[in-house]
């Protein structure tokens, strides 16, 4: 579904990623690990579109997308949930959800909240609370259903545990396998690299803004220099 090839970009005069090809099939969970400071983030922003690129190209079901901007991306269904959930704090949590369909040409959303709410029910009983109101799992929780409003193809999820309790991580990662088993695709950044690579299909190491492994997520768990950096072990 999605290609990743030769990327090179950053902020300005500074250049994060150096080169970097992925690939992520569709139906699929790949996982991206790496420490803080690696290029995670920016390699997720770069395929939004909101951080350029220099060189390289991305090709999303095969057409070009590099020069697209960032709501023509999400116009073909790639969609981010960002690093720090980055929600509308004022707004109820029913206001931020209808926020995520707001690229969709139809206003009959009503049937997708309520999927929402049916997979996020302590959302469903805070949907007119306003979202900074909510506790760190349950705005994580509305980060991911505002983003499912738009109805993305390709979900790119930044670090969707940061500032969670080992159960509501626990919680969290087993609905992104959801996600999987209904049909859609993911690229996923997540500290908690073994809780990652535990869902995931295909995993890649990044390192200084450089692929330096990539394999099943088995075989990547099974890396002596992975488990050394990265697990613990």
């Amino acid at each position: 579904m999605l290609t990743v090839e030769a990327l090179t970009g950053g902020y300005g005069r500074i250049e994060v990623l150096h080169g970097v090809s992925l690939d992520v099939p569709a139906g699929a969970i790949v996982c991206l690990v790496g420490a803080n400071g690696a290029g995670k983030t920016t390699l997720l922003r770069a395929i939004s579109g909101v951080v350029p690129i220099t060189r390289g190209a991305i090709r999303f079901d095969g057409e070009p997308i590099e020069r697209l901007p960032p709501h023509a991306r999400v116009a073909r269904g790639i969609i981010q949930v960002p690093e720090g959930r980055q929600l509308f704090a004022p707004l109820s949590v029913e206001d931020n959800l209808d926020l995520g369909a707001w690229s969709r040409r139809s206003a009959d959303y009503a049937h997708d909240r309520a999927r929402i709410y049916d997979m996020f029910p302590t959302l469903a009983a805070r949907r007119h609370i306003s979202a900074g109101a909510l506790s760190g799992g349950q705005q994580q929780m509305l980060a991911i259903g505002r983003a499912l409003m738009g109805r993305p193809r390709l979900l790119l999820l930044d670090e969707p545990s940061l500032g969670l309790a080992p159960l509501l991580v626990e919680q969290i990662l087993e609905i992104i396998a959801g996600l999987k088993r209904d049909g859609l695709t993911v690229l996923l950044i997540e500290q908690n690299a073994r809780a990652a690579l535990a869902i995931a299909d295909q995993a890649y190491v990044i390192e200084t803004g450089r692929i330096t492994a990539h394999g099943t997520a088995a075989e990547i768990e099974r890396d002596a220099r992975v488990r050394a950096a990265y697990l613990g072990v």
